[in-house]
C-alpha cells in the first residue's frame, strides 16, 4: 500500500508507516508518475488533483487538511470512482482567532471603537457562525449573510448582500470559492461591487483569492473609494502585486487558518479518512503533541483604568499579532510560500490563561466567552 502525503502537513511523520509505503513531497512535486501507483494522498490546496494527476493511477481516495477544496476537480473525481475528502471546520477557530486580531488592529491603526460598528458576514458556515460570535463579545453589530441557508432555514436569521453593503462598516468574507450556480462567488467583489461600497467601508478577505476580483481592488483603493481592505488570499498567489500591497491595511501569506491547533485539527481528519477508506485501524487516530507558543501561556493584564475593549484587545493581541505576519509578507513577497511553509507556533484562545489584575466581572466574562481561562 503506499500513500503520498504533502511534506507541509504536520503531525502526520510516522502515523501512517506502520501499514503503508508513504512518500513525502512538496505539493508542487506531486505529480501523476509519483501518484500513478498510489492507493490514497493527503494533501493541501499546492496540488491540484484533477484529470491531469490521477488519470490511470490506482488512488482510492483524496484528503486534503484544509476547509477549501476548489484544488480538487470533484465532478472529475467522483465519475472515476475516486473518493475525496475536506476537512470542513478544521481550522474555524483559527480563523476566528485572525479575524479578531484585524479587527481590534483596525480599530488601533484607524482610531475608532469597535463598539457600535457594524460588521458584515459574508458567508455564515464554521467559520463566518465563529466570527460573528466573536464580533459580538466585542461589541459590534453583526449581520449575517448566506443565501444557501436564507433558501434552507428562512430569511429571519439573515440579510442580503445589498444591506450587507449599504449598513456595514467592515465586511468579512468566508465562502468557498465557486465558478457558476446562483451562488457563484467568483468574483464576488467585481469593479462595479468595490465601487459601490463607499469611502468609509473596510474588506476583509480571508476565504478564496478569485473571491475578491484583485485588479479591481487596486484599483478602487487607488481612487480612494475604499476605506481600507485587508487580504489574507490572493488571485495570484504565491506571486503578489507590489502596488496592491501597499495600498492594504493588512496583507498576510494565506495564513489566517494556520494554528497549530487547526493544523491538527486538519490532520486528523484526513488520517481518519483515509484510514476508513483502507481498512486502517487508525479511524480514532487524533493528533498530539501540540507544542507550546513562543509567547507565554500564562499572562497578566492590568486592568485598572482600562476600558473592557482595551482589555479584550490586550489579550486577542498576547495570543496573535496579525501585523507581525503583515510586515514579514512585506518585506520579502517572494517568501510567499516560505512564510506559508515555515509558519511559526500559533496556539488559539483557549490554550491561554488570563491574570486580571483590577478588572471587572464584565471583563473576565468576555475573556471567558472568547475562549480563555481566566484567574
Amino acid at each position: 500500500m503506499k500513500i503520498v502525503c504533502d511534506n507541509k502537513i504536520p503531525f502526520l511523520k510516522g502515523v501512517l508507516e506502520p501499514y503503508a509505503d508513504v512518500i513525502y513531497l512538496p505539493g508542487k512535486e506531486t505529480t501523476a508518475e509519483v501518484v500513478r501507483d498510489a492507493d490514497a494522498i493527503i494533501t493541501r490546496t499546492r496540488t491540484k488533483c484533477n484529470e491531469a494527476l490521477l488519470k490511470g493511477s490506482k488512488v482510492k481516495i483524496i484528503a486534503t487538511a484544509t476547509i477549501g477544496f476548489d484544488h480538487i476537480d470533484t465532478a472529475w473525481v467522483e465519475s472515476n470512482g475516486i473518493e475525496w475528502k475536506s476537512a470542513p471546520g478544521c481550522n474555524s477557530s483559527s480563523v476566528q482567532q485572525y479575524i479578531a486580531s484585524v479587527l481590534v488592529t483596525l480599530a488601533k491603526k484607524f482610531s475608532f471603537s469597535l463598539e457600535g460598528k457594524t460588521l458584515g458576514v459574508v458567508g455564515v458556515g464554521n467559520v463566518g457562525s465563529k466570527v460573528a460570535r466573536i464580533a459580538g463579545i466585542l461589541g459590534m453589530r453583526v449581520l449575517l449573510c448566506d443565501p444557501p441557508r436564507t433558501r434552507k432555514e428562512g430569511p429571519e436569521a439573515f440579510v442580503s448582500l445589498e444591506q450587507i453593503f449599504k449598513e456595514s462598516d467592515i465586511i468579512t468574507v468566508h465562502v468557498p470559492l465557486t465558478r457558476s450556480g446562483e451562488d457563484a462567488t467568483f468574483h464576488m467583489f467585481d469593479k462595479e461591487r468595490l465601487l459601490g461600497l463607499g469611502k468609509e467601508k473596510i474588506l476583509i478577505n480571508s476565504s478564496r483569492g478569485p473571491v475578491v476580483d484583485n485588479a479591481a481592488l487596486k484599483d478602487t483603493l487607488k481612487a480612494g473609494a475604499l476605506k481600507a481592505a485587508v487580504l489574507d488570499v490572493w488571485e495570484t498567489e504565491p506571486e503578489l502585486d507590489p502596488e496592491l500591497i501597499n495600498l492594504l491595511a493588512l496583507s498576510t501569506p494565506h495564513i489566517a487558518g494556520y494554528s497549530a491547533d487547526g493544523k491538527a485539527n486538519g490532520t486528523t481528519m484526513s488520517v481518519r479518512a483515509v484510514a476508513k477508506t483502507l481498512g486502517l485501524p487508525l479511524t480514532d487516530w487524533t493528533a498530539s503533541g501540540i507544542p507550546a507558543p513562543p509567547q507565554t501561556t500564562d499572562f497578566s493584564i492590568d486592568a485598572a483604568g482600562k476600558t473592557c475593549a482595551e482589555v479584550l484587545s490586550e489579550a486577542i493581541l498576547h495570543t496573535y499579532e496579525v501585523s507581525l505576519d503583515s510586515e514579514a509578507l512585506r518585506a520579502d513577497l517572494s517568501a510567499f510560500e516560505r512564510l506559508r511553509g515555515d509558519y511559526p507556533v500559533r496556539r488559539e484562545f483557549p490554550a491561554f490563561t488570563v491574570r486580571l489584575n483590577g478588572g471587572t466581572p464584565e471583563m473576565a466574562e468576555k475573556l471567558k466567552q472568547i475562549g480563555f481561562k481566566t484567574v
